[in-house]
């Protein structure tokens, strides 16, 4: 049987993507089949789209990413859907789960995943579409603030608070007890204040570095903050925290961390079922939520993609696929 996907032949803009015809998967023993309802377009999707990386980091992520194009033909990285069959030795799971994901080629109507993947079963009170833009948002936030071993009473900075990461990070660091400063724009200033935030700054407006706060740990969510700016704002035992994994500034917070008592953390979020489940639970306990900017039919993942090129979305946008009944 064939199914519908999004498939990157080479590294280019939005036009580059295509929405093809292709073998629908099979399940292995250890794996399950999921009716993908809805995906999303991240940050990420975009990059390794477009290829859009930091010229020090360039030939590593060609390694890694794909030489002449993407690795992974069928796009996407987050997911919900229903279980449509399991392998004969999968245990956690079974048909007709409703499942929520992290996991490479979300923007497919089916996909298959190891029974050990980053899934889960959806929050009962998410729609497929909420829940579907929770795993990398909410899953990257949760592994940077515990790497953070963010505690009660700490004051949290908070920047690109709107964003899919920011969005999380906000919520998660309330629910740990914190005092949230976040950073957006003029535009989101609004929504942060709605999720909890105690205080928003408007970066085009003021900049936090020269108001002479600091904070006990700072989270840069887009990897866009000013270093020096952070690390000014840092109290003496501070935290820094970024999704920036771009070797050049591995070097420099190399370099603070040896001539400070500061500790400076980043690269690469990793997300487990565990992560999934916990963030299930605090969402059915109405603590955090997923926020959607936009949703696009899978048919105008083109427009999807350029509206995130843009850089200016507020927390999530959303991929719906209509399977019509078919089986």
């Amino acid at each position: 049987m064939k199914m519908k996907a999004v498939v990157c032949t080479k590294y280019g803009p939005p036009d580059v993507l295509r929405l093809r015809e292709v073998e629908k998967p099979t399940p292995k023993d250890n794996e399950i089949l999921v009716r993908v309802y809805a995906t999303t377009v991240t940050a990420m999707d975009v990059r390794t789209r477009s290829f859009r990386v930091p010229l020090s980091y360039w030939l590593f992520a060609r390694m890694v990413v794909g030489l002449r194009k993407p690795k992974r033909a069928i796009m996407g990285t987050e997911l919900a859907g229903e279980i449509e069959s399991v392998g004969k030795y999968v245990k956690r799971f079974k048909k007709g789960d409703q499942v929520f994901a992290l996991a490479g080629g979300a923007n497919a109507e089916f996909i298959c995943l190891p029974e050990d993947a980053a899934v889960a079963i959806k929050p009962a009170n998410m729609t497929y579409e909420e829940a579907a833009a929770v795993p990398f948002g909410g899953g990257t936030a949760l592994h940077f603030l515990r790497k953070g071993n963010i505690q009660s009473g700490q004051a949290v900075f908070i920047y690109g608070a709107s964003g899919s990461v920011g969005t999380f990070a906000v919520q998660l660091a309330k629910c740990f007890g914190t005092e949230v400063t976040g950073v957006c724009s003029t535009a989101n200033l609004e929504m942060v204040r709605s999720l909890g935030a105690d205080r928003v700054i408007d970066y085009t407006k003021e900049d936090f570095a020269k108001s002479g706060e600091t904070y006990d740990v700072i989270f840069d969510t887009v990897g866009k903050s000013s270093f020096s700016g952070c690390i000014r704002s840092l109290k003496k035992e501070g935290i820094y925290l970024t999704t920036n994994a771009a070797p050049a500034l591995g070097v420099r917070m190399r370099w603070a961390s040896m001539t400070s008592s500061k500790k400076l953390i980043g690269g690469i979020a990793s997300v487990k079922a565990e992560d999934l489940i916990f963030l299930s639970e605090l969402i059915e306990a109405g603590k955090i939520k997923s926020v959607i900017d936009r949703r696009y039919p899978l048919e105008q993942i083109v427009e999807a993609h350029r509206y995130v090129d843009r850089g200016h979305k507020k927390g999530n946008v959303v991929i719906t696929i209509d399977h019509n009944n078919k089986t």
